[in-house]
């Protein structure tokens, strides 16, 4: 007989190991509270065009994202281009898609440019990542860049993506970020692509969705889970006045949902959940007449209502987008952030103002349609030793599992290192199911 295992939290997490798991071993219902599945990943319609709610994008290195892409079956729809990089500082925009615009780069002198250049590279060779752990990022980053490049380049762009929280981030955070710049050369690839699927990742999810139902694993949508417990030789997944009997269920939420979620967890692993400190993301998709630039992405330095300026159009052909361009303005935000409560007019004024500020050329009429995403917890924030507190994926209660983006330490969240996470969760479940069977046998 099948072990019966639940899924809750349909995001590349769930998905993954609903896709891997063994049908002929398993029987997997995954817990959808929304009405579709992909999670972070998953698409809706802005003006007359579907695409990903979020921006994201594959790297030539994403060798995780693009084996299960492969897997069902749209390896081939892959488009693989080369894009451009502005920064945006001191009022200007300016290029640095390559070394030489790096070498011009008019806000920083030779030697903060040498320095900043050195710096990147030396964290591309570092191995030691646990070690950055123990090391404050705005310390690290200072001691090697100087502090005139730290409060120039790096400060404005660490509060961009942390906010204060940055003051508690370790140097591993940034080691990461560099990390995955430098992966397609590590890899032995000549240098690095980005890519997307023709369809975004709506073409990806319908055909994931076909393939875990052609596999047998049930998906249930608009399903919210209020309690998974253990009761007897069964867990019990409760969701919206159902009761739902299963052998194991894993719950891939964020950590704080999962300490809710499961009220016999003991009091260390609701502590353990509750204190790891997330950033959430409010993000704007806008979709125009008009390119705004050539950029794909435009990191901002200076004091800005939204984070960076990310032009998929610049990357994506624009056939996928009816011949518009589309533009995402993400901020990056803690949970209790007054921004969350904002309407979402006030919130386009405020940020198509501040495009009128940056693009003398951009024009209000040129907006098509624009609709604001609201996300409390997006990424962990990597304080000091973070690795030494991340809660445990095996818990207290049998049978229960806690799998969440917590437990990706030496890396950025993205696609590819979730489908990581979920690969080295299910060898983890399988040497334990072995163990198991072993002991059973005796």
């Amino acid at each position: 007989m099948s072990t019966r295992i639940a899924i809750v939290g349909s995001g590349f997490l769930g998905l993954t190991m609903a896709l891997r798991l063994d049908p002929l071993k398993y029987d997997v219902t995954l817990f959808e509270a929304a009405d579709q599945i992909g999670g972070l990943a998953s698409a809706w319609q802005i003006g007359n065009v579907t695409w990903d709610k979020h921006y994201h994008v594959t790297l030539l290195s994403d060798l995780n994202t693009r084996k299960i892409v492969e897997d069902i079956g749209l390896g081939d729809e892959f488009e693989w281009v080369e894009t451009k990089t502005g920064f945006y500082t001191g009022g200007r925009l300016y290029s640095m898609s390559d070394t030489m615009e790096f070498l011009r780069f008019p806000p920083l002198d030779l030697m903060s440019k040498l320095r900043l250049g050195a710096t990147i590279f030396y964290a591309s060779r570092v191995k030691d990542w646990k070690r950055l752990e123990t090391i404050p990022v705005d310390e690290w980053l200072a001691g090697l860049s100087g502090k005139k490049t730290f409060e120039k380049i790096w400060k404005p762009l660490l509060m961009a993506k942390l906010g204060e929280a940055y003051k508690e981030t370790s140097a591993a955070f940034i080691w990461a970020t560099i990390q995955r710049m430098y992966a397609a050369r590590k890899s032995g690839l000549k240098k690095e692509m980005f890519g997307y699927v023709s369809g975004g990742y709506a073409s990806v999810l319908e055909r994931f969705a076909a393939v875990l139902e052609e596999k047998g694993v049930g998906i249930k949508l608009l399903r919210p889970v209020e309690s998974v417990r253990r009761e007897g030789a069964r867990v019990l997944v409760e969701s919206k006045g159902e009761s739902d009997e299963f052998d194991k269920v894993i719950v891939t939420c964020s950590p704080s949902a999962a300490s809710r979620m499961i009220p016999q967890l003991t009091k260390d692993e609701h502590a353990a959940l509750e204190r790891v400190k997330y950033q959430g993301i409010v993000c704007a998709s806008v979709l125009m007449k008009k390119p705004l630039s050539e950029f794909y992405v435009t990191n901002v330095t200076d004091e800005s209502p939204f984070t960076g300026i990310i032009e998929m159009s610049a990357m994506v052909d624009k056939d996928e987008f009816g011949g518009r361009n589309l533009v995402y303005l993400p901020k990056y935000v803690a949970p209790d952030d007054p921004l969350f409560q904002k309407p979402d007019e006030e919130i386009e004024d405020r940020f198509l103002s501040a495009l009128e500020a940056m693009y003398p050329k951009f024009s209000r009429a040129d907006v098509v349609a624009f609709r604001v995403s609201r996300v409390k917890e997006v990424f962990p924030v990597p304080v000091l030793d973070y690795s030494a507190s991340v809660p445990s994926k095996i818990t207290s209660v049998d049978g229960v599992f806690t799998v969440n983006s917590a437990q990706i330490t030496n890396g950025t969240l993205n696609v590819n290192e979730t489908i990581q996470l979920a690969l080295e969760f299910l060898d983890e479940f399988s040497a334990a199911e072995t163990r198991e069977g072993s002991v059973g046998e005796e």
